[in-house]
């Protein structure tokens, strides 16, 4: 019998206290065998290690009654660390795997190194929760390789200022229609009221094809990056009807003088900035924007009359109300169980049972706030201020990218605009649209689409700014699918059909 060396305990001790190693709603205790301290290899996106056993490690250790021994793997060389302890086999009990879009972890996943963990999520109390549409972006060719880290699925929306609405006496625009009305007088309207022609309507940056853009075709119609055609095949979202309208339309937007001409090449720091700086009065942002953009114009006129607008149900036409993701369908990463490490059944109903444990929202604040008290304290409101920053950084923050989920509590903030940001996103959930072929395997997207999707960004933005028309753009994509595009929605398709049938 093995003794946890962190907390004193054996696993006999904890079955004799009624204390299930494998969680609630598991199938059994575990055996002997079974381990009472797990590994695990964690994400650190900060210069300096927890120490080993500090106060938000042992928490954890007490909530979840199971010892942890994180091994600390720097962000910046994550890549290169993990692929070389993949080849070796020499891994944790548990791996966190962020890099989804890594070609080489998703074949070492494929490959049987790691547990598909689908079957026993129902016999977990959390786990059996987790939303349906994460878990199938989790899924890779049918398997699901490890417990998804969940995230919102959907941060952006159309932000814009409330008070030159006001000014102009416009209504908060909830439609294309209106959207269209309001960037045209947001842009030669005076919407600030300073008698200069010196504003634009919509705000855009040189990732316009990734981001600003690509969530407007969304209200189009127009899919996550892949989608299913009334064929049943996988195509890309640029190549489809929907996307091109929305391209019609914002073209006009630019030939109006509704979209800043130089979008092609502003940064987003310079777009943050401009806008902030009251260049101009919508912008395609994830809600957190907003609170920064005030902060920056207080930073440069305390008196600024600036407010805003959210709008997270921006239709058009007959299409649905919808909204793409921009977190992989709320999608993180997995927490990953190497079949080398966690060798039967039981050992894994013990480490899916302390990840359950930390789906706990004691467990989660533990993770996001620390130590109530130490780290931390709590208004008569619930609002949490941190007592010591630089503790909380020390202690706990390494711990928080490492939670399982990042979307189990939302707690109350002094800033109206985060907390209105918070509610609307937790809204985009059941609107979300996500990528169907992120659950799928392409080996000609694996080699070629940051090529492809190049080609398409630049014929995106040739025809936005006028130097080529839609037959311009449509060639350029012709000659897209006639290669590498083509290969990749084929195989997209095959593997598709392969999964659902």
């Amino acid at each position: 019998m093995r003794i946890n060396r962190k907390l004193g305990i054996s696993v006999a001790s904890l079955a004799i206290a009624g204390v299930a190693l494998t969680g609630c709603g598991a199938g059994g205790a575990a055996d002997s065998d079974s381990p009472d301290e797990l590994t695990w290899m964690a994400m650190l996106h900060m210069p300096t290690t927890p120490e080993p056993g500090g106060v938000v490690e042992t928490a954890l250790e007490e909530h979840t009654r199971v010892g942890l021994d994180f091994q600390w793997i720097p962000a910046a060389s994550a890549s290169e660390k993990l692929n070389a302890a993949i080849a070796s086999d020499k891994l944790a009990d548990i791996v966190t795997l962020q890099q989804i879009d890594s070609s080489s972890i998703r074949k070492a996943l494929a490959s049987g190194q790691f547990w598909d963990v689908e079957k026993y999520l129902s016999e977990f109390p959390n786990l059996s929760k987790i939303d349906p549409q994460i878990v199938e972006a989790a899924m890779l060719d049918g398997h699901l390789y490890g417990v998804p880290i969940q995230k919102p699925k959907a941060r952006y929306g159309v932000v814009i200022r409330q008070d030159w609405l006001d000014n102009l006496g416009l209504e908060v625009p909830h439609t294309i229609e209106e959207l269209t009305e309001v960037a045209h007088a947001f842009a030669h309207n005076d919407p600030d009221g300073n008698g200069k022609d010196d504003t634009e309507g919509m705000y855009d940056r040189d990732e316009s094809f990734y981001i600003g853009f690509r969530i407007l075709s969304g209200y189009f119609g127009a899919g996550a990056d892949f989608e299913l055609n009334d064929d049943g095949e996988v195509v890309a979202s640029f190549t489809t009807d929907a996307y091109k309208e929305a391209m019609e339309w914002y073209r006009g937007l630019y030939e109006d003088g509704s979209v800043n001409q130089e979008f092609v090449t502003l940064q987003k720091q310079h777009q943050q900035d401009g806008i902030a700086k009251g260049a101009a009065g919508i912008a395609m942002a994830g809600f957190t924007a907003v609170p920064n953009y005030i902060a920056t114009a207080r930073s440069v006129d305390p008196e600024t009359p600036m407010e805003w607008a959210m709008v997270n149900d921006m239709t058009y036409k007959d299409v649905p109300r919808r909204i793409l993701t921009d977190t992989n369908g709320g999608f993180g990463g997995w927490l990953s169980f190497p079949k080398s490490n966690i060798q039967n059944e039981d050992e894994l109903r013990v480490a899916l049972g302390m990840i359950d444990k930390l789906l706990d929202e004691e467990a989660y604040g533990i993770m996001t706030n620390g130590i109530e008290g130490e780290h931390y304290e709590v208004d008569a409101d619930g609002v949490i201020t941190m007592l010591d920053q630089a503790a909380w950084e020390r202690d706990v923050q390494p711990f928080a990218s490492s939670r399982p989920s990042d979307t189990l509590v939302t707690y109350p903030n002094t800033d109206p605009y985060v907390n209105e940001g918070a509610e609307l996103t937790a809204e985009n959930d059941d609107y979300a649209i996500t990528n169907v072929a992120q659950p799928l395997t392409s080996e000609t997207f694996d080699a070629r689409w940051t090529q492809v999707e190049q080609a398409a960004q630049d014929a995106y933005n040739k025809y936005i700014v006028g130097q080529i028309d839609m037959a311009g753009y449509e060639a350029a994509i012709d000659e897209l699918l006639a290669g590498d595009l083509g290969k990749i929605q084929a195989e997209y398709t095959e593997a598709y059909r392969a999964v659902n049938g």
